[in-house]
């Protein structure tokens, strides 16, 4: 592991499996947060999340392999992922459980962590991920879609090094595709989970229109999650009026989440 420091933030890399993630550190709080991002997010794009966080909370950030600043690398699927989280967790000298939320496929993976590692983890606050599906999200209608959004999404990203993507389209598309696995099999990890466990959900995954396979998408995310309170009715859900980047559009309310607890404005409760 590398450091350097400057004013408000510590940033350190630590090397893992062949591959180097950098990490940030810094806040005005002593309580440990963990933001893990999602597929296609890196640190630098949940920069407002952060700034808000770091308020009221010693906040670390990285970037998965593949994302952003962190190198590039020969595999990418869950179980990889998964151990870029255990590595830079293991690297990590806190004084007291991280509160560890998670975005997207972040979420997934802090349920997966937790699960294994009981003792090292707090509370969990998951964002618009780790939804135990009742059946999944893809489907052979859905391949041409979902083959295009990831070919769009692996060139979309301008000339910022920090905001930027190695994975292929057919990377982003066979990691969606593993995802619906994954979370086919979630519920299991939730019961070996005695934790505090908050959820925040957007209540328009797929966008806000009537026509298309948006209105499947969008009540088989809400069925999901209906799914685990009646499975599991200590946990808390908010809804947001929102698509799936509510951390980039939302980040104020998230942040008030996460802090307070609350129930939104405009977002139904579960």
């Amino acid at each position: 592991m590398t450091a350097r420091d400057d004013s408000t933030t510590r940033h350190f890399t630590v090397r893992h499996d062949g591959v180097t993630i950098p990490v940030c550190r810094g806040g005005q709080g002593r309580r440990p947060l963990i933001l893990c991002p999602g597929l296609n997010c890196t640190q630098a794009d949940l920069q407002e999340l952060t700034e808000l966080l770091r308020r009221e909370y010693d906040v670390v950030t990285f970037d998965l392999r593949g994302h952003g600043l962190a190198s590039a690398a020969e595999r990418y699927c869950f179980d990889a992922f998964l151990g870029d989280l255990r590595a830079v967790l293991a690297e990590l000298d806190l004084p007291s459980p991280p509160l560890l939320v998670g975005y997207s496929l972040g979420a997934d993976l802090a349920v997966h962590y937790a699960a294994e590692c009981p003792d090292r983890v707090a509370q969990l606050v998951l964002i618009d991920g780790a939804n135990p599906l009742p059946e999944p999200f893809i489907t052979g209608v859905d391949l041409a879609q979902f083959r295009a959004m990831a070919d769009d999404l692996a060139g979309e990203r301008g000339g910022d090094a920090a905001r930027q993507v190695s994975l292929t389209g057919r990377d982003i598309m066979d990691l969606n595709l593993e995802m619906d696995v994954v979370r086919s099999g979630i519920l299991g990890r939730y019961r070996e989970i005695d934790l505090p466990v908050r959820m925040i959900m957007s209540a328009a995954i797929a966008g806000d229109s009537c026509e298309g396979r948006a209105p499947r998408h969008n009540r088989l995310w809400r069925a999901g999650i209906e799914r685990l309170v009646r499975e599991r009715p200590d946990i808390s859900a908010s809804w947001l009026d929102a698509d799936h980047r509510l951390v980039f559009t939302h980040a104020p309310a998230i942040a008030g989440i996460i802090r307070n607890g609350h129930q939104p404005v405009g977002g139904p409760a579960t």
